[in-house]
């Protein structure tokens, strides 16, 4: 498994409010991005995981703390890196940046679910 990511992001207009900030929600996509490159860095594919195994991701919880506003134009960087594992469940670390300026710092829960069922259940061996 990877240690951890950071994966590159630029902001454009769409990202923004009208002041050129970054909208609060947009970071969300951000961090998604990282969380879906750290898993095809750990060799896990996604599509593969729903067709073979019925086994899907989903987030269920969040910490965010936004500290400093990124703006249109902005070069990020998003990272992520497995914070703690479960039986059912990991949580990531994930960091945004701009340089090395901290703007925003999230834990993100995501569960393994039943493809079929959206029920929650275990990760497989080669997962954990």
């Amino acid at each position: 498994m990877p240690s951890g990511i950071a994966w590159p992001v630029r902001v454009y207009w769409e990202d923004t409010d009208a002041g050129g900030i970054v909208y609060h929600a947009a970071y969300l996509a951000f961090m998604e991005r990282a969380r879906s490159e750290w898993l095809r860095a750990a060799g896990i594919d996604q599509r593969a995981l729903r067709a073979t195994e019925r086994l899907q991701f989903a987030v269920v919880e969040m910490q965010i703390e936004w500290r400093k506003p990124a703006l249109h134009d902005d070069l990020l960087s998003v990272t992520a890196d497995i914070a703690e594992r479960g039986r059912a469940s990991f949580s990531f670390a994930q960091n945004v940046l701009r340089g090395d300026e901290l703007l925003v710092a999230a834990t993100v829960r995501v569960a393994a679910l039943d493809a079929d069922t959206l029920k929650p259940r275990r990760l497989p061996a080669a997962l954990l």
